[in-house]
């Protein structure tokens, strides 16, 4: 190897195209200011690529600096919500880092009109190759700022009752009685058709259905079927249980029984177990039948004619 300005050349490569990028400054200094490429007419240099790093390692921190101050001392005096609020304040982060990079690339000299030529291209192919990851993510930012749901809520969605563990960027984890996590995208929250059984109040109707036979004295099922309610010791007594005689069946008359429960539509199964319970031995007691499906069968004879052969 031989000097060259201030510099070792590989001797291989010293004619070729490749011998600006392979000189290597002996000084620490000159190091540091050695263009290692170029974007435009800014040269890229390890000192440049220093000052970068720490340039976006202090604006990360005014952003969360930013969001904790929204946060704590701001946000909580307003009427929004705690998930509207961080919400508002974790948007407010991703703001104040996008004006710190954008405001830092124009005063380093970089020209962005060539950046954002490039980046709309690459934003429209990578919109086409991420819709459903994109309308989930839209769809996750909607359920946080309008919380049609939230952790803790008993939903039903898709014939799936459970409860929501976590909201997520693009997903929703729905914990179900069995203590399986089902992982749910959040666009089927936002156009799909969801029931929450918490959003309206710590209380679920229960509904039992007995059918009693057609001797017995609707005036008493139902007298004994409200007893039934008033007795469980988890039974609402505002708003109390009610009776309705709902039909007269094939082989039954049929009774809805409603109870108000304190708790989850989860928890309600328990709860209507032990109604079923009472009312089948309440239902014995008095004497009541409660009737399986009966059919009456009529059978008809048909005379056969009797044929003679002659031989």
């Amino acid at each position: 190897m031989r000097p060259l300005n201030n510099a070792i050349v590989l001797p291989s490569l010293a004619a070729t195209g490749w011998q600006a990028f392979l000189r290597i400054p002996r000084g620490p200094e000159k190091f540091m200011e050695h263009p290692l490429f170029h974007i435009g007419g800014l040269a890229i240099t390890p000192w440049f690529l220093v000052k970068a790093i720490l340039f976006l390692v202090v604006i990360a921190l005014i952003a969360r600096a930013t969001g904790r101050f929204l946060l704590r001392r701001v946000l909580p005096h307003t009427s929004m919500e705690r998930g509207q609020q961080f919400v508002l304040a974790r948007w407010t982060e991703y703001v104040v880092f996008s004006i710190g990079v954008i405001v830092g690339l124009q005063t380093s000299g970089l020209n962005l009109s060539s950046l954002l030529v490039v980046g709309g291209a690459l934003g429209v192919g990578i919109g086409f190759g991420l819709q459903n990851v994109a309308n989930n993510f839209i769809s996750g930012l909607i359920l946080l700022v309008e919380q049609p749901i939230r952790v803790g809520h008993v939903v039903e969605v898709g014939g799936m009752l459970g409860t929501v563990a976590r909201i997520g960027a693009r997903s929703t984890w729905v914990r179900t009685g069995t203590n399986a996590m089902i992982i749910v995208p959040n666009s089927e929250f936002v156009s799909g058709r969801v029931t929450n059984w918490t959003a309206g109040g710590s209380r679920v109707l229960v509904h039992a259905k007995i059918g009693v036979g057609y001797a017995s004295d609707p005036q008493k099922v139902r007298e004994i079927l409200l007893g039934v309610a008033r007795a469980h010791p988890a039974a609402l007594a505002d708003p109390g249980p009610a009776v309705l005689f709902s039909e007269f069946g094939d082989s039954s008359l049929n009774f809805d029984l409603y109870a108000w429960f304190p708790g989850t539509a989860m928890q309600a199964g328990g709860f209507l177990s032990d109604l079923n319970f009472a009312i089948l031995e309440a239902m014995r007691q008095n004497n009541i039948e409660l009737p399986f499906p009966q059919r009456d069968l009529h059978i008809r004879t048909v005379e056969q004619p009797i044929s003679v052969r002659s031989s």
